[in-house]
């Protein structure tokens, strides 16, 4: 796997997708669910700003079809489409290949979930995880469940400060099925998770990597469909170092191990998304 990063270096300097930045060791995922990119841009929310500016990111990235919520996740996680991993639709299937829950964990690393949506249980197998806290949309309502699980990962930071947290926050695509995508209420949706977002970068540790993206969009009150708005999600990679640049080409199976090799972790050797962008962090710099 030495021999692999190496590749991924020598192919990143040579088309110039790198960046020096400062030691990232960790990996903070967030998935807003349902989240268009438009919506995003839409919803005004002060907080996309500051992302921009420091993220390498895109507003035209692509999900995998059928654009449905556990087959998205399952191939943000194993870095496969769903003809791989054999998920295509809320009815999980045991993949075939490790997840990247289980990846981490054998390199030693401490893996923690916390979801708004009990069928992401499913996404790491037993034994991988340190902790998995579910707060659930359904129960609770989307902006509470939202708030709630959000003040579950602060808590976290604050006293535990694990290798990878995995926060799902489910409101947006609650919200577009129940009063449509795009409407006001969406929107609104969205700036409320922006509000959940902005209560945890303060508490961020300086060698954390945020990862914001979607697993999906949405038309009218459905998805799971090819159109470009079910299709199309944004991507950022995010840390105070990094110097905005739009990302091209961007799809979700390539998040997982672009933000593994950005961190100085492995990806493993079955998943099929190509590595995005490579880190320089100013300790290699100085060997």
């Amino acid at each position: 796997m030495d021999r692999l990063r190496k590749i991924f270096t020598i192919l990143m300097i040579l088309t110039g997708i790198t960046c020096e930045a400062a030691e990232m060791k960790k990996i903070i995922l967030i998935v807003v669910d349902g989240m268009r990119p438009d919506g995003m841009i839409s919803c005004g929310h002060p907080l996309i700003g500051q992302l921009k500016k420091h993220s390498f990111y895109t507003f035209r990235g692509r999900t995998v079809f059928p654009s449905v919520t556990l087959p998205c996740h399952l191939s943000l996680f194993h870095s496969v489409p769903p003809e791989i991993h054999g998920t295509i639709d809320n009815k999980f299937v045991l993949p075939p290949l490790p997840g990247a829950g289980e990846v981490m964990k054998k390199q030693g690393k401490e893996v923690m979930f916390f979801y708004n949506w009990a069928e992401l249980r499913d996404l790491a197998r037993p034994d991988s995880l340190k902790r998995s806290v579910l707060i659930s949309s359904h129960d609770y309502g989307g902006k509470a469940a939202a708030q709630m699980i959000t003040d579950e990962v602060i808590r976290v930071l604050k006293k535990e400060q694990p290798d990878f947290i995995f926060l799902h926050l489910d409101q947006p695509d609650g919200v577009g099925h129940e009063h449509y995508w795009m409407t006001e209420e969406y929107l609104q949706a969205l700036r409320d998770c922006f509000d959940c977002i902005g209560r945890i970068i303060p508490v961020l540790p300086e060698d954390y990597l945020l990862v914001l993206l979607s697993d999906h969009g949405g038309h009218r009150g459905r998805h799971g469909t090819e159109l470009p708005e079910d299709m199309t999600i944004p991507v950022f990679f995010y840390h105070s170092s990094l110097v905005s640049r739009e990302l091209p080409g961007a799809n979700i199976i390539d998040v997982m191990p672009t933000a593994l090799v950005a961190t100085g972790m492995e990806p493993d050797r079955a998943w099929q998304g190509k590595v995005l962008f490579q880190t320089i962090n100013h300790k290699e710099k100085e060997k």
